[in-house]
């Protein structure tokens, strides 16, 4: 089989990496068509996944002009490949999934979330013969929607699948008993995030001098345009394959971005989101705070004072660590999901039992 994954940003690249790894395993044929967008190359290279760079997206605020200048060039670079490579099915989360999928004649997949904006929705939706996504998801996507017991991480931070660094501290350079934090700032670039508002400086700069006083703080900064020469912190400036490592040995994960918030949380490490301007009601944060795993704020007084709260006070780690193994290991292991998805070409009807009844069509359950 051939099966074409498209792999737009890191997130991505986690999403499928094992997927990947196991198709190829098997005998299968598989492309992976990315764009040159913050770390994403890096990652595909360190996790030795071949690639085709159809495009590039840059972290400067949303625009739709720019939007619309990059989408033009990409669509006849992925339309090039597409037909070249000629797909049995083709993995994805938005217009240039289903497009690929369109010319090919092959069946598209699309793996979402609960992401704000009806664009990826609406553009790809009609093209879909498979739509998988968090039973969590407040949307119904029609006929082809199927739901799963978990996040769309779990394909890399299930028990099963993810097998920490013991090394990390040592590349860190923190002691074993010494407590650290990461802080991270979105780039807010994303089509999703137009309008939106995360930490602004002067948050940013108190955020890192409170954690300070009570850890080491290492901050990632997505733009890589924030400068902390004169701040209590450091650079977190391992590989970017290695972020999970270094959050799943942290004390705390502070951020203003989605992504990394679920992450701590299915890793046991206390996560605490700003929301900033973003009202939007994600499935997954609900979920996530009713687990007791992740918090998040819309002002930035009470993030602070938790923060703090969650640094001076014993044991929580240990009872994030508690929460998380009660909670994940009911999950589903994602990546196995995907990869008999992949082998019955984006079939569920084909799936085999066992691996069926872990999807639920969405339309049957809607809760919200």
């Amino acid at each position: 089989m051939k099966i074409l994954v498209f792999a737009n940003t890191p997130a991505h690249v986690h999403l499928y990496r094992h997927v990947v790894d196991r198709l190829e395993a098997a005998g299968h044929d598989v492309l992976v068509l990315t764009r040159e967008y913050a770390c994403t190359t890096d990652l595909l290279d360190f996790f030795e996944m071949s690639y085709r760079v159809y495009g590039s997206h840059g972290t400067d605020r949303y625009s739709r002009l720019r939007f619309g200048r990059e989408l033009g060039g990409q669509v006849v670079t992925i339309a090039r490949e597409a037909r070249r490579f000629d797909p049995d099915v083709v993995f994805g989360r938005g217009p240039y999934a289903a497009y690929a999928g369109t010319l090919t004649r092959s069946p598209v997949v699309l793996v979402l979330d609960d992401e704000p904006g009806d664009f990826n929705h609406t553009v790809s939706r009609p093209f879909a013969d498979c739509i998988l996504s968090p039973e969590v998801t407040r949307r119904d996507l029609g006929d082809a929607h199927y739901t799963f017991e978990g996040f769309k991480e779990c394909a890399y931070l299930h028990p099963d699948v993810f097998d920490p660094d013991p090394t990390v501290r040592d590349r860190l350079d923190v002691d074993a008993d010494e407590p650290y934090a990461v802080v991270r700032f979105n780039a807010l670039d994303a089509l999703h995030d137009t309008d939106l508002e995360g930490f602004d400086p002067a948050q940013r700069r108190d955020l890192i001098e409170r954690v300070s006083e009570h850890a080491t703080v290492f901050v990632s900064d997505e733009s890589g345009r924030m400068s902390i020469d004169e701040l209590p912190a450091r650079e977190y400036d391992l590989h970017p394959a290695l972020i999970h490592d270094a959050m799943a040995e942290a004390d705390l994960v502070v951020a203003d971005t989605g992504t990394m918030i679920n992450e701590a949380a299915l890793l046991g490490t206390p996560a605490v989101r700003y929301r900033g301007s973003d009202d939007y009601e994600y499935g997954e944060f609900r979920e996530l705070e009713q687990a007791g795993l992740a918090e998040q704020f819309a002002e930035y007084d009470s993030l602070r004072r938790r923060v703090v709260d969650l640094l001076e006070a014993d044991g929580v780690t240990d009872r994030w660590q508690q929460r998380r193994r009660a909670y994940v290991s009911e999950l589903v292991n994602l990546a196995d999901l995907l990869v008999e998805v992949a082998e019955s070409r984006g079939s569920v009807e084909r799936l085999n039992p066992s691996i069926r009844g872990a999807l639920q069509p969405r339309h049957e359950r809607m809760p919200f």
